[in-house]
């Protein structure tokens, strides 16, 4: 099954300002998440273990999309784009 992929604002604004070649790459995966978006087959993705579903996946070493599988819509969205330092001290966050 194939989704859309939605990209909220703020994510997209985020992605804008990065450099032109690293706005291609995380298209370029988070667009491959239509097809794809579960964890355990391929890419780095991972379900965090919060009060709702949640899943990230990291870009090299560099960026974490956290995005969500809407299955009754056929949808990805993309909710946040970030640095990986400043996911990992989210993770803390929900943690702790």
């Amino acid at each position: 099954m194939i989704r859309r992929v939605v990209i909220d604002r703020k994510a997209l604004k985020y992605l804008s300002d990065l450099p032109e070649k690293s706005q291609r790459i995380i298209r370029d995966l988070c667009h491959a998440l239509a097809e794809d978006p579960f964890p355990g087959q391929s890419g780095d993705k991972e379900l965090l273990h919060l009060d709702f579903k949640l899943y990230r996946l990291h870009i090299g070493r560099s960026f974490t999309v956290f995005y969500q599988i809407r299955e009754e819509e056929e949808q990805i969205r993309i909710l946040e784009i970030m640095t990986i330092e400043k996911a990992h001290k989210l993770y803390k966050h929900f943690e702790g």
